[in-house]
């Protein structure tokens, strides 16, 4: 019985080791403050994501190009104050507001591993959003107390943002690597630049098939992943909508409420990441300093995305 115990297990090993292709994902990420079980219930304080991933055909004979994949993706995020209810304006520290959008990501992996990500999202910031019916309802749900304040929201109007991110392998030693990381975002919504470094320890891939640039899909094999990670940047925040209100639309709304964002603001993302032939799971916390000078507590929250590839 051991030994027939011990060669089951052995086969289970050896076929989960085995490289498999996958050329399409679905998956969500949910975000929450909730997450690290602290009873927080503030700033960044609810995301939620859908997402779907497809390997695209490389031309033949181009041997720079090791993965190209079009990812299509629909969200909505949602920020309060230091707590979803407050018992007066002087305790806003930071504005109500949802984001609600759809988009469209192409991925470009090279055999360098340096991959550039593009991407466009058209959406609302806004009422129109769903923020505050959405945290309504799961609270009412969970038994949580009643939010209030959401009068006091962003207003805006249609959003159009673009983004670009560039990452490159800085160097790999067995099981342990660096990659620096940089984005930038165009929009009416949010604009702005970053950079960082990602060390990852473990059994990781190559940035062409890896969790760590989104590309769990390819049109070649690739080996499972199983590694922790840690991601420190800087972010420039040039101009942020769910803060400052619309760039474009000057209506007054008089109980709108709108702050200065900082203009720097240093981050910290801990996790770690595997994929287990069908199924790709990231589980990470993220740590933020203040987005607006007048914020009283820390911003952090955790995040639990899962994909099934097919």
């Amino acid at each position: 019985m051991k030994k027939l115990i011990c060669l089951f297990i052995s086969l289970a090993a050896a076929y989960t080791s085995l490289a498999q292709t996958f050329k399409n994902e679905i998956g969500i990420q949910t975000d929450n403050d909730s997450y690290l079980g602290q009873g927080s219930d503030r700033y960044y304080t609810d995301g939620i994501y859908a997402y779907f991933r497809h390997s695209l055909k490389i031309k033949d004979g181009d041997t720079k190009l090791k993965n190209k994949i079009l990812g299509f993706e629909a969200g909505q995020k949602i920020y309060n104050p230091q707590s979803g209810d407050v018992p007066s304006v002087l305790y806003v520290d930071r504005p109500y507001a949802g984001y609600l959008y759809a988009g469209s990501t192409l991925n470009l992996l090279y055999a360098n591993e340096s991959n550039l990500k593009l991407g466009a999202q058209v959406g609302i910031i806004g009422p129109g959003s769903g923020a505050a019916g959405v945290q309504t309802t799961v609270h009412s749900w969970l038994g949580f107390y009643p939010p209030t304040g959401w009068e006091r929201q962003i207003h805006d109007g249609a959003q159009l943002n673009l983004s670009a991110q560039y990452n490159r392998l800085l160097g790999r030693d067995e099981n342990v690597d660096a990659t620096f990381n940089s984005y930038a975002n165009l929009g009416n919504g949010f604009s702005g630049a970053g950079a960082g470094l990602m060390f990852r320890a473990g059994t990781i891939n190559h940035l062409y098939n890896s969790i760590s640039t989104q590309s769990t899909v390819s049109r070649a094999a690739a080996p499972h992943e199983f590694f922790a990670y840690y991601k420190p940047a800087l972010n420039y925040v040039a101009y942020d909508a769910t803060i400052q209100g619309s760039l474009l639309n000057k209506t007054v709304y008089p109980q709108q409420i709108t702050l200065d964002k900082t203009p720097f603001i240093f981050s910290n993302q801990i996790g770690g990441a595997i994929t287990a032939n069908h199924f790709v799971f990231d589980v990470s916390v993220i740590f933020h300093t203040h987005e607006v000078t007048e914020m009283k507590q820390s911003e952090q929250w955790g995040s639990v995305s899962g994909f099934y590839r097919f």
